[in-house]
Parts: C-alpha cells; structure tokens; sequence
C-alpha cells in the first residue's frame, strides 16, 4: 500500500506532467489535518507547512515568507518577514526570519557590519518573546549562533555556529520538513571548507532527497538538492526534481534559474538558454530598492555562457549589452562578479587577445569592488591572457602580481575558496609567461599545478564556469609545444568536468588530427557541430570540412 504521502506526489507529479497548475499543500490539506493552515493554490512558491506559533491570521503569510527564503529571494522573504512582524508583533519567528535573511550561507555575499548588529539584534527579540515550542526554539537558537558576537567573529565561525545549532535542531526534530532543509543546507556550506566535503554532500542529498519524496513540491528540498548534487560527479542525481521546480514557482525568478546549475553541468546549453531566460525577465519584473536584483544579471551571465559553448556569438553579445544597458544594478558581490567576468567571457572564448589586454577594471564604477576581490581578479586574469598571448609580457606580469595580491587578501580574510579560485587562475597565467620565457618544462608544471588545484574546491555557484579551465589551458599549451597526444589527454580531463564547451572539443578534434587519430578527431568534430552547427565561428566550417574530406 502506498502512503497519503506518496500517492500525492504521484498525483502531483501527474499533473505536472500534464501542464496543470497544482498547489501540493492544497492536496495535503486532509492528510495534514490542519486546511487553514496550508499554503493557498494561488500562492505558487511551492508547499510550505511550517504551522507557526503565531497569530492564525499570520500562518500563510509566515510560511510564503519562509518559501521565498528557501528559494534564495532574500530580500523579498525578508520584507515579508517584516510586513509579518508589523501585522503581529508578538511572532517571535518573524525575527528569526528577518535575521535568518541577513546571511546567505552558499552565496558569496557576506554581511555587513550593520547587517549584523541588525541581526542579532533581530534574535535578540525572537529569544526575548520566548517562541512557544521547542522545534522553533532550537531554529532562533542557531542563527542566534550566526550572530552572536557580532563585532568580533570572522564569517565561516559564524557559519559553523549555525550549522551547529541547525544538527541539534535536526537531531530534536528530523520529521519536520523546514528543520531538514535548513539542515541539508547548513551541510552544503560547512562544506565549501571541510575536507571531508563528499560525506556533507552525501548527508545533504540523503536528508534532502527524504523531504521531497513526502513533500514533492517543497522549495527548500528541491532548491538545496539541486546545489547538492552542482558538485563534479552528481549532476544527475536531481534531475527528477529540476525538472518540476520552475512548475512550482514560475515568477520565482531564483527557481528558473536553478535548474541550469545541473544543466551546464551536462552541457545542455539549450536547457540553461531557456531556463535563464525565463529567471531574467522574471527577475526584472522585481527590482530592490530601485535597482535591477542580482538574479537577473546571474541569469544573463549563464545565459551568456551557454550561448558562447554553442557558438552563438551575436547573441551572447546581445545580452551582454542588454545586461550593461540597465540604468543601476543591484550593488552586490553577485552583481560585481557577472559585470567583471561576462566582457572577460566574452573575448577569452573567442581568443580575441588583443580586447583582452584591454579590458577596463572595476566597471561600473558603483558595484562594491574593494569587498569583492575574486571578481576584479577575472579582469586581471583576462587582461593577462591578452598580454600574454600578444607579446606584452609587461601587461602580462603585472596582472600575475594583482593576482597574487589579490590571492593574499583573500586569505588574510579568511576566504581560503576564493583565494584559490584566484591562484588557479594566477597559475595558468603564469604558465603562458613561463612559456613565453622559453621555459616550456615550468609551464607545464605550472599549468598542472593550477588543474590540481582545481580539484581541491568545487564550482562556486555564482558562476556557471571558469573562464578558461585549467585542463583547457593545459591543452592549449601543449599543443603550442607540440605535443598532440598529451595534449588530447589534457582536453579529455577537461571534457569530464565541463562537458560540451565548444573550446575543449575544438582543442580535443585538433588534438586527436595531428596525433593521427582520426576515430578521436572524428568524435570530437562531431560534438562540436552536435551543439554549435548552427555557429558562424570558423572553426565549425573546419568541423563541418573534416566531415566531407
């Protein structure tokens, strides 16, 4: 016999399939025993349950509240957190969640000063109105953990207390779906700096995983499942999931976008153009204070991306300008990342060296580069590889040494990923120069440093990719010395990570031709034109001759 729990979702995942709209908390409402408390159909965020020891006129604005902090709109949840507190000042839970909004455990934003004085004052007034049962108690508890001490903790302290906090509230608590999400989402961010990451993400999927086969359209379930498994080997482990979550929430501009996390991950550009065109004309449709939100130009850079893998270069451009056209962007790291490394992507990926060198740093001037070094590091980074490719080795070495500069500030504030992510690059870059020194030994060394030093950190969410991969760059410089075969080895390393990147099948067919393996050539030809024939690039003429010869 199946359960209510599961035959809902079978009923559900029925009618998504047939294109109806359905509200799962409004299925549930008799399993549940509790109708007046569900999520309304009309609501489209997903369900949430989360039955608040508040006001009863509060219920259903609390749980969309909560919804919208699951799907990662911060800042919308939290205008409805405070909308919440107004209506019934006496919610403790209404401070947990403006204050629980304040930081984004997987995002690169990190609170400011006054964010956290804000927070803890915020929990400070949960803790003081006593939440009424022990399930909510142990939740303000560990973002009060996040807060505490809010001058002096550095920010992964911070974010170690509230993961925590959130394992005793899981422990008390493991049947309640919003305890688990967080839960599974305090483990992806302790994560990003553990060495044992693979058991995180296994215990995340798992926990994940379980809310969603009882609670099918649960936002947090499917949203943290699909950043558990953007990991290198687990891209398919979600897919039955990414395929209902732009169903549950379809003006949730964060929630088109996430499934294009697994769909680069596979190479799927026509997945990550449709999704992302979606997240971006919704999230324009919701600006923050006046400025176009973050999750638009996010979208545009994937969008970008995968127009680029299929060589679609008029229209990465096209949105390129679109994005830069807009009067003011949201001023945050997100923002600052996309507008550093979409104009990078843009001449990288053609290999147009000379655009490269000439890059403009830290534009546009409003976005909050000084707090915001990994971006401003991808302009150097390009700038570098233009100089180096052009002959300027001046341009070139003085872009390594902003790389390290940058590198180190990165790890004087604690940001041991970030610092990596930028001596990944710093070492490719410094590879090319060692090569242009005449000392091709010490670049190669060098750029299998930086492909090594890749597998120590994953993919960060805020971008769909490196701008120049270091197994990619590997087999660029192999095959300027010469060397085909080890050249093909390098491309196909690169392929197994970032698969379908039009660049590394290009370099792989090359590769493969002038080691004379022509069954190789032929396969990699193949895929480029499988994702790029409609491209004017010439390189797709030339798979399209090998083809006819």
């Amino acid at each position: 016999m199946m359960n209510n729990n599961r035959l809902l979702k079978v009923i559900a995942t029925f009618l998504f399939a047939a294109g109806l709209s359905v509200s799962y908390s409004g299925l549930a409402q008799h399993t549940h025993g509790h109708d007046d408390e569900a999520v309304p159909a009309g609501e489209e965020i997903g369900a949430v349950d989360f039955r608040v020891s508040c006001d009863p006129a509060v219920r259903e604005d609390f749980d969309r509240a909560l919804g919208l902090m699951h799907h990662m709109m911060y800042e919308q949840a939290r205008s409805e957190f405070e909308a919440i507190a107004k209506a019934d000042p006496e919610c403790a839970m209404t401070y947990w969640g403006i204050a629980t909004t304040l930081f984004q455990p997987l995002w690169p934003e990190r609170p400011s000063e006054e964010e956290l004085e804000r927070g803890w004052r915020k929990i400070q007034k949960a803790q003081d109105l006593e939440p009424a049962t022990e399930r909510e108690r142990l939740l303000v508890n560990a973002t009060a953990g996040f807060f505490r001490e809010p001058e002096t903790v550095g920010y992964w302290d911070r974010i170690n207390r509230w993961a925590e906090g959130m394992t005793a509230a899981y422990e008390a608590n493991p049947d309640d779906f919003d305890t688990a999400a967080l839960y599974g989402l305090s483990r992806l961010a302790i994560a990003e700096g553990a060495e044992n990451r693979d058991t995180l993400y296994d215990e995340a999927e798992k926990v994940l995983r379980a809310v969603w086969e009882e609670e099918p359209t649960h936002p947090g379930a499917i949203h943290y499942s699909i950043h558990a498994t953007d990991i290198d080997g687990r891209a398919e482990n979600a897919l039955d999931m990414v395929e209902v979550y732009g169903e549950i929430a379809p003006e949730v501009a964060h929630a088109l976008h996430m499934p294009s996390h697994i769909y680069v991950r596979l190479g799927d550009w026509p997945e990550v153009i449709d999704w992302n065109r979606r997240s971006a004309d919704a999230a324009l449709r919701k600006p923050v204070n006046g400025a176009v939100s973050h999750h638009y130009i996010h979208a545009i850079d994937y969008l970008l991306y995968a127009y680029l893998q299929q060589g679609e270069d008029d229209k990465a451009q096209a949105v390129f300008e679109e994005a830069m056209g807009k009067d003011k962007h949201q001023a945050s790291f997100i923002s600052a990342f996309h507008a550093a490394i979409m104009p990078a992507r843009l001449v990288v990926e053609r290999r147009e060296w000379e655009e490269a060198a000439a890059l403009e740093l830290r534009t546009p001037d409003y976005l909050p580069w000084d707090k915001t070094l990994w971006p401003e590091s991808q302009t150097w980074y390009a700038r570098g590889l233009g100089g180096v490719h052009t002959g300027d080795l001046e341009t070139a070495r003085e872009a390594e040494r902003r790389l390290e500069e940058l590198r180190e500030r990165a790890k004087a504030e604690g940001e041991k990923s970030f610092a990596t992510y930028i001596d990944v690059d710093r070492q490719i870059l410094a590879g090319w120069i060692a090569r242009s020194e005449g000392d091709a030994e010490e670049a190669v060394r060098l750029m299998r440093s930086a492909a090594e030093l890749e597998g120590t950190v994953e993919k960060h969410p805020v971008t769909p990719g490196a701008l120049l991969p270091p197994y990619e760059a590997l087999g660029d410089l192999l095959m300027d010395l010469d060397r085909p075969a080890e050249a093909l080895a390098a491309y196909r390393e690169s392929d197994k990570i970032w698969p379908e990147r039009f660049n590394t099948l290009l370099g792989a067919a090359r590769a493969a031709r002038a080691a004379d393996d022509e069954t190789a050539a032929a396969k990699y030809y193949g895929r480029l034109l499988e994702i790029a024939d409609d491209s004017k690039r010439v390189e797709v003429s030339e798979a399209r001759r090998f083809w006819d010869e």
